[in-house]
């Protein structure tokens, strides 16, 4: 079953971006101080709890305690920053985002079966 791998630095986060040129990466940017974002969180686990694709790689960034990371993730995905925020990355590139209420294990099955 896919795990989120927590993603700690840039160089972490420049593998993964490299990465998803093999396979798609979803990114989860999470923040510990925020119910909406507990629940966005609770929801993505549902999902990875279920049937998730196994052919994404699934990424996790704490907002609070890793801001740079997420900044640069904001960056060079040109997406504007939310927290919770889930994006979904091709090709180093955003293909798709959504953010608070609208993060649910529904929405990610939907976007993920493709």
């Amino acid at each position: 079953m896919p795990e989120w791998k927590r993603i700690v630095s840039k160089e972490e986060l420049s593998a993964l971006l490299t990465r998803s040129a093999e396979q798609p990466v979803l990114l989860f940017k999470h923040s510990t101080r925020c119910p909406i974002s507990a629940e966005a969180y609770r929801e993505a686990e549902a999902y990875l709890s279920q049937t998730p694709n196994e052919q994404v790689t699934y990424g996790l960034i704490y907002v609070v305690e890793e801001r740079e990371i997420s900044n640069e993730a904001a960056d060079k995905l040109r997406v504007k920053h939310e927290s919770p925020q889930a994006i979904l990355v091709k090709n180093g590139q955003a293909v798709w985002n959504t953010s608070h209420s609208r993060i649910t294990a529904d929405a990610l099955e939907e976007v993920l079966s493709n």
